[in-house]
């Protein structure tokens, strides 16, 4: 029998179901990735966004669709990572304001809501592109909108069946908005992710919510909670096993149990004693969990939620700061290099980890400063950092927009703690305007771009935004890619150097720029960086 209206049941049974189905295609999701490095993480962040949504709208009592819908929209907006997860908030918190006063919603209001998602979305993105998941939001919710209006009466089914089947032509046509897509071969991932959750809607109506495949559990366990430590529980206990159990004890076991309830874990064994730490918001799960395994012989229970409003007592009565600086980057080598560039927090993130809004909500309300200054180096991280900026409208919050790493050290040793806040963001913008970023790394899969075409595991030679260079040569790759990037006016070469470069490459690298560029100063820097071995700074 069809249904002419979601009520908040079903509703929440809808968005577990989108987020579960979501979470069983992000991998493929991924794998749409146009360029072939391995940071492919669309559905990876819409994945992460939308389970931390979902998890805090299923939680609550009530079934008023405007008040899950608005739990649900907070949530989304707090765990929002990539531009894709930013977007993905956006349209739910287009949703929630469509939908705000209503207890149940008929299949009108559900493609209104989307329709007013649109909006929000597009409002969201300083210059939108077609052919991406923002074309395909506004062509399926329009046409669903409009086919709907004119119907007598039209079930749920029925409507989010066309809006599925307009959301698939659209994603198909996606390579013939945007050029990279078509000469890549794949659809917009993004817009994939969305049609994923439509999937998982769908599956819910037909009384067959989607269940989280098993490969995930572990994944969403641990990935899809707020990272943010101070909140939840520190747990700590001791257990004496019992006769039965030692035998067949496992810690490898116990630590996976447990995993999947929290974060900061650790589970360490001596002869019949257990020592477990670990952070999660239900402690009595953790606790339940290991009383299966024998006896308590020491227990500690401690709410960092009240730990952390004490430290924020403590900052309020301190003396405010000038200024702060936040900036965002991976390896340990950076992060105590942007330290020395006078930044006060250093976000772990960047290719492959992208950090939410929240992480760089609860780093801002860490610092006591008049005004802060937020470098994300990564374009994907961008909308996150504008999008904590937007929320804490009372304090001022400046969004450099530095894409790159070494576009980020630039701008931080042009601050200027002495001057006021226009002067130095004139003169961190004119810094890193004027840096261009070359990048080595492994492709991962056989492709054709810009021009280029691409074998797994060939090098690629990538200046700011586009691959410029291939070769199976890593050698090769690299002196190509200085070869286009340094100019006769560029006066400085910085070095940056990964986790994964070999000495007596780095060596070689070293001396062909002391003798091809004798007009260039050259700085060396131990980034000990993922995903790029080596990463240039030319200027």
């Amino acid at each position: 029998m069809s249904m002419n209206t979601i009520q908040g049941q079903l509703f929440k049974s809808m968005l577990v179901s989108g987020s579960n189905h979501l979470s069983n295609h992000h991998h493929e999701i991924d794998a749409l990735n146009v360029f072939p490095v391995p940071d492919g993480d669309t559905g990876t962040n819409m994945n992460l966004t939308f389970s931390a949504g979902v998890k805090e709208a299923s939680a609550l009592k009530s079934e008023h669709i405007g008040e899950i819908t608005k739990v649900l929209s907070k949530g989304l907006l707090m765990g929002a990572r990539g531009n894709s997860g930013v977007i993905l908030s956006q349209i739910f918190r287009g949703f929630f304001q469509s939908v705000e006063s209503k207890k149940e919603i008929s299949a009108l209001d559900f493609s209104e809501a989307f329709v007013k998602g649109t909006d929000i979305a597009y409002k969201a993105v300083m210059r939108p592109v077609e052919g991406t998941i923002l074309t395909v939001l506004r062509e399926s919710s329009k046409d669903t909108f409009e086919y709907v209006s004119k119907q007598h009466i039209v079930s749920i089914e029925d409507t989010l069946d066309f809006m599925i089947k307009r959301a698939k032509v659209s994603l198909e046509n996606t390579p013939n908005l945007l050029p990279i897509l078509k000469e890549v071969g794949v659809v917009d991932s993004g817009a994939a992710g969305y049609v994923a959750i439509l999937e998982g809607f769908k599956m819910a109506i037909e009384g067959n919510v989607a269940v989280l495949n098993e490969t995930n559990q572990e994944f969403e366990g641990v990935q899809s909670r707020i990272e943010n430590e101070e909140f939840g529980y520190c747990t700590e206990f001791i257990i004496k096993l019992s006769d039965t159990v030692i035998k067949n004890f496992s810690e490898s076991d116990l630590r996976d149990q447990l995993a999947r309830m929290g974060d900061s874990l650790v589970v360490v064994q001596d002869d019949d004693l257990v020592k477990v730490h670990v952070h999660t918001i239900r402690p009595g799960d953790a606790l339940n969990l290991g009383q299966r395994y024998g006896e308590f012989i020491k227990l500690k229970v401690e709410n960092m939620q009240e730990q952390h409003e004490h430290l924020s007592v403590i900052q309020a009565t301190q003396v405010k700061k000038k200024y702060a600086l936040i900036a965002v980057a991976a390896g340990d080598g950076i992060q105590a290099l942007f330290k020395e560039y006078r930044v006060d927090t250093v976000i772990s993130g960047g290719q492959t980890m992208n950090p939410s809004t929240e992480d760089f909500i609860s780093a801002i309300k860490q610092l006591n400063a008049e005004h802060i200054f937020i470098f994300p180096n990564n374009s994907n991280i961008i909308l996150a950092a504008q999008q904590a900026e937007s929320l804490l409208e009372d304090q001022d919050i400046r969004v450099i927009p530095t894409k790159t790493i070494p576009q980020g050290l630039s701008a931080c040793i042009m601050f200027n703690p002495e001057v006021d806040v226009k002067e130095n963001i004139h003169e961190m913008t004119e810094a890193y305007h004027h840096v261009k970023t070359g990048s080595v790394t492994i492709a991962i899969k056989d492709s054709s771009i810009d021009g280029l075409q691409i074998s797994e595991n060939d090098y690629m030679g990538i200046l700011d935004k586009h691959i410029v260079v291939n070769s199976p040569d890593k050698m090769k790759t690299i002196k190509d890619l200085l070869e286009k990037g340094v100019s006769e006016e560029d006066g400085l070469i910085t070095l940056i150097i990964g986790e994964d470069a070999i000495a007596s490459e780095t060596d070689e690298i070293v001396a062909y720029i002391e003798k091809t560029y004798k007009n260039c100063e050259l700085e060396i820097q131990m980034g000990n960086q993922p995903v790029y071995p080596y990463i240039f700074g030319i200027e």
